[in-house]
């Protein structure tokens, strides 16, 4: 198989599944026992935790978390009261939690986006006023890769006294997260950790309400046993994320080049610039993206979120884009990084241009 579904997650770094090992087998205790074993085992998630901070803003105060489903959902339950703006191509975490709120009397806002997948800073400025609570926008969009305008997002939500939630979950690590956030989402399978663990950054002097209760972990945020081998491995990945963020930059740069010329009878889907490059969302006429999948079974891609693709609807971003149906159908998202190979892309292409040319012939 080659893998080319980055997006939806990352193969786990060699270097995190070895941190990981001992704390899985051996160093078992309850990190949050006062015993010698007990504070061993605290100390390597508070390691971790260094780590992960070290690829966000500077100060605040970070809340480990089951994934970053669970952090926006702390984020934005726990927001002060008032209205909610989010844009059309967020991730269904966060549509989906907004929609609830709305249900429970709160104002929602979901701002349109252009053809290229960005919002419009003027449509964003006359929704962003005073009675507004929290602005919400993914850094990266995790269908089409394009790069939303955060800290002008974030200026317009602190002049208005709301605050301001970054989904980060595909940004972080890839591109700098802006200092001016005042909540941060992320995920440790994005960037070569393992599943399960996520975490909430947030500014000095930002506490949103708890929704788990019970023993008070993480400063009584969020309740719950933490697993340190999962705290582990996402610091170690972090750690690597940023130990190289130069060799990871240039080979995702080389291997979208290759790929311009590899799809080069594709259309890109979203800002051909305001992008991250490791995620291509393209479409060709004629057509079927889950036939695609079908026909080439020897790679894996993907149709969009890996949430939302076994739906069967159209997908909710490529429709934002103002994309018909029959074009939503007709986009795949390949997503490559770290371990991709240059060959298994040239493979991967041959391949899916084989499917498609044999798909689009009368």
């Amino acid at each position: 198989m080659i893998y080319l579904d980055y997006q939806a997650t990352t193969p786990l770094a060699p270097e995190a599944f070895d941190a990981m090992a001992p704390l899985l087998r051996d160093q078992f205790a309850n990190p949050h026992s006062t015993h010698r074993l007990g504070r061993a085992a605290a100390a390597q998630v508070e390691a971790a935790r260094n780590a992960i901070a070290g690829l966000l803003p500077p100060g605040g105060q970070l809340i480990f978390t089951s994934g970053a489903t669970e952090a926006l959902n702390i984020a934005i339950q726990g927001a002060p009261p008032g209205g909610i703006v989010t844009i059309a191509t967020e991730h269904a975490a966060v549509l989906d939690t907004a929609e609830a709120m709305r249900r429970t009397g709160r104002d929602v806002t979901v701002l349109p986006v252009g053809p290229d997948g960005i919002v419009d800073l003027e449509d964003a400025a006359r929704a962003i006023v005073p009675g507004v609570a929290l602005v919400v926008a993914m850094l990266v969009n995790n269908e089409i890769g394009v790069i939303q305008p955060v800290a002008a997002l974030a200026d317009l939500a602190h002049r208005a006294g709301a605050l301001f939630l970054c989904d980060a979950v595909q940004g972080y690590g890839r591109i700098p997260i802006p200092s001016v956030c005042d909540m941060v989402a992320i995920s440790a399978h994005k960037i070569h950790g393992p599943k399960g663990v996520g975490a909430l950054w947030l500014r000095d002097g930002v506490r949103p309400t708890s929704l788990i209760h019970g023993g008070g972990q993480e400063g009584g945020l969020r309740s719950g046993t933490l697993s340190p081998a999962l705290c582990a491995g996402f610091g170690v990945a972090a750690r690597l994320m940023r130990e190289r963020a130069d060799s990871d930059r240039a080979h995702v740069e080389s291997l979208a080049a290759l790929a311009a010329t590899l799809f080069a009878d594709w259309t890109l889907n979203g800002s051909q610039t305001a992008r991250y490059r490791g995620n291509l969302n393209l479409r060709r006429d004629g057509i079927d993206g889950a036939r695609l999948l079908s026909d080439c079974r020897n790679v894996a891609f993907s149709l969009g979120s890996a949430c939302a693709s076994g739906s069967g609807r159209p997908s909710h971003v490529l429709r934002a884009l103002g994309l018909t149906d029959a074009q939503a159908r007709g986009s795949v998202r390949i997503g490559f990084g770290r371990y991709t190979s240059r060959e298994e892309l040239e493979r991967a292409a041959e391949a899916l241009n084989e499917a498609a040319a044999a798909q689009a012939a009368p």
